[in-house]
């Protein structure tokens, strides 16, 4: 866990923040009592794939099938 002062965290939030990985953290104080912590958000997790999901999105058309000839021997 880092420390930074008040002042420094002030004057460089938008880079601290931009610095941060996911869960680290870092203790914001003044003089020698923490006044504050700064905790990088966990990315959120992924839904799993739900089979099917996808079903009516993508449509294939009769025509698109003749240029697969061109890959047969």
């Amino acid at each position: 866990m880092t420390r930074i002062s008040l002042t420094e965290a002030q004057l460089h939030l938008p880079e601290l923040i931009a610095s941060l990985q996911p869960g680290e953290e870092v203790e914001i104080i003044t003089g020698d009592r923490t006044v504050a912590r700064l905790i990088a958000e966990l990315p959120p997790l992924r839904k799993p794939r739900q089979p099917g999901s996808a079903i009516g999105t993508l449509t294939i058309l009769s025509d698109d099938e003749t240029h697969l000839e061109d890959f047969q021997n």
